[in-house]
């Protein structure tokens, strides 16, 4: 067992790693971090992450757009996907053109959330406004995001109790 590390080579490493692309797509810090722990820091395997990324196999670029993706699509805010995509070492100044691209309105999304999760009535007392204020922070909407988004539901409420009498 302990000349296991004598036969890796660069095209097992590859394999490995093509093995995990088929899967979804990983930022390269991800990629690295798991041939990392599989073939004990070997010496080609920035190499081996060069190659892949020539060859378009990986993409950091193509990561950063279906990770913002599937947050929005989750119902997550700005601040939320920042931290989580940072976490995957994905660069600030990608993260911020990738967010500029997805083209969305964070007031109107956070409001969405507020309606899917609660409902359209308003909250019944400050504990359940205060409940609603944390999820929405949890989600990573901003003070101003979470004001319009339960003052949305107030309106709508108000709006609905005039049709209907």
């Amino acid at each position: 067992m302990l000349d296991a590390p004598a036969d890796i080579t660069p095209a097992k490493m590859r394999n490995y790693a093509m093995g995990l692309l088929t899967g979804r797509d990983y930022s390269r810090a991800e990629l690295a971090t798991k041939l990392s722990k599989r073939f004990d820091q070997h010496s080609a395997i920035d190499e081996v992450l060069q190659r892949l990324a020539d060859e378009g196999l990986q993409s950091d670029v193509r990561f950063a757009e279906a990770f913002v993706r599937s947050r929005i699509l989750r119902g997550h805010g700005l601040t939320r996907i920042r931290q989580d995509i940072r976490q995957k070492g994905i660069a600030d100044e990608l993260v911020g053109q990738t967010l500029e691209e997805a083209d969305v309105d964070w007031m109107t999304l956070a409001r969405e959330v507020a309606q899917r999760k609660f409902g359209r009535r308003q909250a019944a007392d400050q504990r359940e406004t205060a409940k609603r204020m944390r999820f929405l922070q949890y989600r990573g909407f901003s003070y101003d995001q979470i004001k319009y988004a339960l003052a949305g539901c107030l309106d709508e409420s108000a709006d609905e109790a005039d049709f209907f009498d």
